[in-house]
């Protein structure tokens, strides 16, 4: 992606980077303190805006040579100011592989660990759950949500129990299409969580019109999967110019576009864009820094994906 390479040149002043990915993983990220955070309705907690998702690209080999680039991206992303990590048992090696980066990088007490559960039956969530305690090398996690609303009802109730032991410290339900979000709205009419995963961009902007208002009305943080549909968007601004007027909302890269156009809704929590690349991750937590479109930008933002 010609545009997210052009962002090391651009941005150089703004980071001082001198040779980017190993300077940035050392942990000279600049200012990360003034990374945007929001807070997680239901207890005021505040997150930074740029989370760190593992689907596909944390599903690698747990060797030296798989874990190394990886390694680099999360030591940018918890040196950037970033903290809530998305993952999942379905995500293949992707919790082994967290918990193996946060230990080697002595990050385990910077992290917020978000996972899910995708079993049927209360006896195969709880060997899933305790299997990813193990995978992610924890005794509890931050969040643990119900994945793609599979067997919501029996998993919504564990989920409770694990909270009220203090294995878990919020619970929530995900899924990443645009034809669940009925379903979605259905299960938070009927059961109280603390956070809904959904996907939104500026190519599926359908949970504007109920789900992402619902939310802001009922107090539920929100995670944002599918920023980029999986760099689909990238493809439609493929060797265009940054506009000149991405400047008015500091946005060196079309990917700071994206995710600021997704950040400027009020009811975002945290977006969960992934990547393999430390230059990316670096990109991506830059767009929690600096101004974010008003109503009018983020339409400019639309037409020029459109």
């Amino acid at each position: 992606m010609p545009s997210r390479r052009h962002f090391i040149r651009r941005s150089a002043a703004l980071l001082g980077l001198a040779a980017a990915v190993p300077w940035l993983a050392r942990g000279a990220f600049a200012t990360p303190s003034q990374l945007l955070q929001r807070a997680i309705p239901a207890s005021g907690e505040l997150l930074p805006v740029i989370g760190l998702g593992t689907s596909r690209t944390f599903n690698v080999s747990l060797d030296d040579a798989s874990l190394d680039p990886l390694d680099e991206v999360m030591r940018t992303f918890i040196n950037g100011g970033g903290k809530l990590i998305d993952t999942a048992p379905s995500y293949g090696n992707a919790e082994a592989v967290s918990g193996e980066l946060l230990r080697r990088t002595g990050t385990q007490d910077k992290a917020f660990l978000a996972s899910k559960v995708s079993a049927s039956g209360r006896e195969r969530g709880m060997a899933q759950v305790a299997a990813s305690l193990r995978a992610l090398q924890t005794e509890r996690l931050d969040l643990l949500q119900v994945h793609n609303l599979q067997d919501t009802r029996t998993q919504l109730g564990l989920l409770r129990e694990l909270k009220e032991q203090g294995k878990v410290r919020y619970i929530g339900i995900t899924h990443y299409r645009e034809s669940a979000h009925d379903d979605l709205l259905a299960v938070l009419a009927k059961e109280p969580v603390d956070f809904v995963q959904l996907n939104y961009s500026v190519g599926e902007r359908n949970a504007e019109q109920r789900l992402l208002p619902y939310c802001a009305d009922r107090g539920i943080a929100t995670l944002i999967n599918r920023p980029f549909q999986r760099g689909q968007l990238f493809d439609r601004v493929r060797d265009t110019p940054l506009p000149d007027w991405a400047i008015e909302v500091d946005a060196t890269s079309w990917a700071q576009l994206l995710l600021k156009f997704i950040l400027a809704h009020p009811a975002v929590t945290v977006v969960i864009p992934a990547t393999s690349k430390a230059r990316y991750m670096a990109d991506n937590l830059l767009a929690g820094h600096g101004r974010l479109p008003d109503a009018a930008l983020r339409e400019r933002i639309a037409r020029a994906f459109g």
